[in-house]
């Protein structure tokens, strides 16, 4: 009798156990089945909210008004690469959007007084983002432009002062080096090229490659993708809705007004200079990157204009 009701009691615990194994299953069967579900739902969404689409590639794509030969699949793989590379890199291409509302219409004019196409300006934004950036080889400010080169063209490159920082007259600069080169080659695109590779580089290419074009010409990857990318990034800047970007007009980066103050004399401390119109140091830099030390030392009494911010667009200095 002891015997049995232990194999009664041995047998209840084994249901119990099997019911209560059989329910934590069938728990999670629909858990996963559920999750299954939110997952496949989510999927679908993310399918039609968010699409990676090839670019058309606009007709008649033109560089300062010479024609690319889009007839050529060569010429074509090249100019799709960097479409891509530039539409779908969307971070850097709003930072460019927000930068060239602020800085073009400063760049534009020079380029227009000193005959040179108003694409070029691209070219400052393929070369530096519209940033005073130093490359690896020295190459410096919005121009890219070499310490050699600075002072063939008549601007002051030292530790003091460096010209190439200031975005006026570094632009002239560049004016004076496109109009140089274009007459040489009688092309806008061959004279970007040398810009990025140097006319040295594009002279011994053209005379071992035996062409008198940039289409044709063999070049390394930076180079060979130069103007391509000059391109890609004016039809996308020029039409940013057409590419997918929606930006409004106060997310735009905007230049602060300032007047000028001339100076004729050492000056020992650019920070007590600061304080005397109400601003700190770092301001004081930010509009005149050119000067490149907390002091000038002027012994010449060479005349430099800085620009000083008006009041009201900076925090107070205390």
């Amino acid at each position: 009798m002891k015997i049995i009701k232990n194999i009664l009691m041995l047998l209840g615990v084994v249901f119990v156990a099997g019911t209560l194994i059989f329910a934590v299953q069938s728990t999670d069967a629909v858990s996963v089945n559920n999750n299954t579900v939110v997952n496949d739902s989510v999927q679908k969404n993310v399918a039609k909210s968010y699409r990676i689409s090839s670019i058309d590639i606009p007709e008649n794509l033109n560089f300062a008004g010479e024609v690319v030969p889009q007839e050529d699949p060569e010429i074509m793989e090249r100019v799709d690469r960097e479409f891509l590379v530039n539409t779908y890199w969307q971070s850097n291409a709003l930072l460019l959007m927000k930068r060239a509302h602020k800085f073009f219409p400063i760049i534009e004019p020079i380029l227009a007084k000193n005959g040179i196409p108003d694409d070029f300006k691209y070219l400052a934004v393929a070369e530096s983002g519209l940033t005073n950036v130093v490359s690896p080889a020295g190459a410096t400010g919005f121009w890219q432009i070499m310490r050699e080169t600075g002072r063939e063209y008549g601007l002051e490159v030292n530790s003091n002062v460096d010209e190439r920082y200031h975005l006026e007259k570094s632009t002239e600069v560049a004016c004076k080096y496109l109009n140089r080169w274009k007459d040489k080659y009688g092309s806008w695109a061959l004279t970007a090229a040398s810009y990025n590779a140097g006319p040295g580089a594009i002279n011994k290419y053209m005379g071992i490659q035996q062409v008198d074009n940039y289409w044709d010409l063999l070049l390394g990857d930076e180079t060979g993708r130069y103007v391509f990318r000059i391109m890609a990034i004016k039809e996308i800047l020029a039409n940013p809705e057409k590419y997918g970007f929606h930006i409004e007009k106060e997310d735009m980066y905007e230049a602060v007004p300032t007047f000028t103050v001339e100076i004729d004399k050492p000056v020992g401390d650019f920070a007590d200079f600061a304080q005397q119109y109400e601003i700190n140091y770092k301001i004081l830099k930010r509009h005149n990157p050119w000067l490149r030390e907390p002091h000038l030392n002027n012994g010449s009494g060479k005349k430099y204009t800085v620009e000083i911010p008006n009041k009201g667009y900076y925090r107070e200095t205390k």
